[in-house]
């Protein structure tokens, strides 16, 4: 999971002794933090189109956070990953946008896109965080490289092929 953006930005803003104290509410004290500061806007592409977004979100599992469903339609046995695109830089836009989420109809609402892709390419220097840790403030390709790695799985899954 890479969240950049609005993302980037909470885990850049993330104070590591909460983290170490509060765990998973730490993300939401930076999270709800960011609720006076305007959303920098960035450049997505993908598929061949570029998009912007306050918001970028490429996964390959429904959970976000942990607890929430935010790229419901992720999972590991695909070979691509599910995007989610925020628009705005209104901050109370991004509260709205995480009731959505927490009501688990985000994809519908006004200003968000999901669609899937294999290779996505940020092309705005924003900040990137990668599984809720930062990564930096940079422009990334972030793909699917088919047989990469291999995951051991319990015998109750099938198969991750791809």
């Amino acid at each position: 999971m890479c969240g950049a953006g609005f993302d980037g930005r909470v885990v850049y803003d993330l104070h590591a002794g909460l983290k170490r104290s509060a765990g998973k509410l730490a993300y939401w004290v930076a999270g709800f933090s960011q609720i006076v500061h305007s959303v920098d806007q960035i450049e997505v592409r993908a598929n061949g189109v570029t998009y912007p977004c306050g918001f970028m979100l490429a996964s390959r599992i429904r959970n976000y956070g942990g607890d929430l469903e935010l790229a419901r339609g992720a999972s590991l046995s695909r070979g691509d990953f599910e995007m989610v695109l925020f628009e705005g830089s209104n901050p109370l836009r991004y509260a709205w946008y995480m009731l959505g989420v927490a009501a688990k109809r985000v994809q519908g609402m006004r200003g968000v896109r999901t669609f899937r892709t294999g290779h996505i390419d940020i092309l705005t220097a924003a900040p990137v965080q990668i599984d809720g840790e930062y990564l930096g403030r940079l422009t990334v390709s972030i793909e699917i490289v088919p047989d990469a790695l291999q995951l051991l799985l319990p015998a109750l899954h099938p198969p991750v092929h791809g």
